[in-house]
């Protein structure tokens, strides 16, 4: 028996055979693109209408409903996972209803003309991981500290200063104070002002305890590292996406396992 087509297409499909194929493909729980010119209501806790537009609906195989039209990157009208759909033939055109039943709720199309259908039968089962937010770079170092250097121990996130908050702040093997200012993206000249400000708070309140200030990010602009290197800073590479495999394999650690 040969395997099923990931791409079924039907063009120009009468309405009756339509019917039948819609509900084949939602009987195999394929997902479904249907291409057509169509009237909408829908009917719930509130309701609306939409005159006649040549539109794209999406049935996703989780239930889920979208309508479309040929601009914007949202759905003139949508149904959330779990919806039952009813479709028949009618005098006027091939009638499509998606029924969600809490709360109640429909939306009616009425094609009055079909210009294509697509019966998907696709799989994907990867795992959908975003790279980026600074949190994520931070979380990765608390669950492991040798992502900046070796016997780092952090100790404060948010460390309030004056200028504001140090994205991480801890003590290094030689019992000096390390902050370290993070980046999602390349560093560049502002973000180097930044720590010297906040180098400059945490020297103020150290005690005497030496302090060494560390820009953290994937990259970091030409003007950037002259100004690193001419004020004592350190720059550590490190990228979102390294932290967010990092996080996939361990949770963060508590912070008074470092202390």
């Amino acid at each position: 028996m040969s395997e099923p087509q990931p791409v079924e297409y039907f063009s120009n499909v009468d309405p009756v055979k339509a019917v039948e194929t819609i509900k084949d493909a939602l009987n195999k729980n394929r997902a479904l693109i249907i291409i057509g010119s169509c009237i909408i209501e829908y009917k719930g806790r509130a309701s609306s209408e939409l005159g006649l537009g040549e539109r794209i609906v999406l049935i996703k195989k989780d239930g889920s409903f979208l309508v479309h039209r040929a601009w914007d990157s949202q759905p003139v009208n949508w149904q959330p996972p779990g919806c039952i759909f009813q479709t028949k033939y009618t005098k006027k055109g091939l009638l499509l209803k998606a029924i969600r039943k809490k709360p109640r709720e429909s939306i009616e199309i009425l094609f009055l003309k079909l210009f294509s259908i697509l019966a998907l039968n696709l799989n994907d089962d990867a795992e959908f991981i975003m790279f980026g937010s600074e949190e994520d770079m931070q979380k990765a170092i608390l669950a492991k500290p040798e992502l900046i250097e070796e016997e780092f121990k952090p100790i404060l996130k948010e460390k309030v200063v004056d200028q504001g908050f140090v994205d991480l702040y801890g003590i290094d093997s030689q019992g000096r104070i390390l902050i370290i200012e993070l980046k999602r993206k390349r560093a560049q000249v502002q973000d180097v002002v930044q720590l010297l400000k906040y180098l400059e708070d945490v020297k103020r309140k150290s005690g005497g305890k030496l302090v060494r200030g560390m820009l953290a990010a994937p990259g970091i602009s030409k003007e950037a590292s002259v100004m690193m290197k001419s004020s004592g800073l350190e720059f550590k590479t490190l990228s979102p996406k390294t932290c967010a495999e990092v996080l996939r394999l361990t949770s963060s650690k508590k912070l008074t396992e470092f202390i």
